[in-house]
């Protein structure tokens, strides 16, 4: 696409001016291994992804229209996706932005929209199908994390860049993780920095460099193991 939305008060894009929908999809669903786990024929019961960023609510809508499409296995088994936003914005801009995706989206795209929140501080919780519910926190994502008592199976870690948003990259951020995570949760985000692969690893994650969406060469993926680097 040849324009991507852009937050000022971040300096960032909200997804990757290649293809925002690829990306979300090679980051955070092929990088969790959702693809393996979902398509699991014993899988029964909650898989829960917990993102920091929800921003367009791309990444969400990728991971449902996914989710779809292991429905055939006739297995009782739901989503639950909880996301943190601090800075939302509105459904027109939603629907605006993500329209290049419509077709590649379906009726995901349209049926959130209709169901998008007025982006006021709080919780707000949507049944977007029967087996999928969205919970969307607005607020800061350090004073959420310490209020949850869930747990994690996959996190989505998409706040804006750790250079100029720093405040989504928190020791403390990363230890409620690892309270809220269990052996085997995983995590993938878009960076690679070094501050968030040696803050992963002191709050008890195991943390690899993969390669990156498009011309980004590396991004992060791991799994918790509880054990704490020194």
């Amino acid at each position: 696409m040849s324009t991507v939305p852009r937050s000022e008060r971040f300096d960032d894009v909200y997804f990757s001016a290649e293809d925002g929908l690829a990306e979300s999809r090679h980051v955070f669903i092929e990088g969790n291994d959702l693809p393996a786990r979902w398509g699991d024929k014993d899988f029964r019961g909650t898989f829960t992804v917990a993102e920091t960023g929800f921003g367009t609510g791309l990444n969400f809508l990728a991971a449902w229209q996914f989710w779809n499409s292991f429905r055939a296995h006739n297995n009782p088994r739901r989503l639950e996706f909880i996301s943190v936003e601090k800075y939302p914005v509105n459904a027109g801009f939603i629907k605006d932005v993500l329209s290049v995706w419509a077709e590649e989206l379906g009726d995901c795209l349209p049926t959130f929209c209709d169901l998008y929140p007025v982006p006021k501080t709080g919780a707000h919780s949507i049944d977007v199908a029967e087996d999928v519910r969205l919970t969307l926190y607005i607020g800061d994502v350090n004073e959420v994390l310490p209020k949850l008592n869930i747990a994690v199976d996959a996190w989505f870690l998409d706040g804006f860049k750790p250079a100029t948003n720093p405040e989504m990259w928190t020791e403390a951020v990363f230890a409620q993780m690892a309270r809220l995570s269990h052996a085997g949760t995983t995590f993938t985000t878009f960076t690679a920095a070094g501050e968030v692969r040696r803050g992963l690893q002191a709050a008890g994650f195991e943390v690899t460099k993969i390669k990156g969406f498009g011309r980004k060469r590396d991004m992060l993926a791991g799994i918790y193991s509880g054990k704490r680097s020194a």
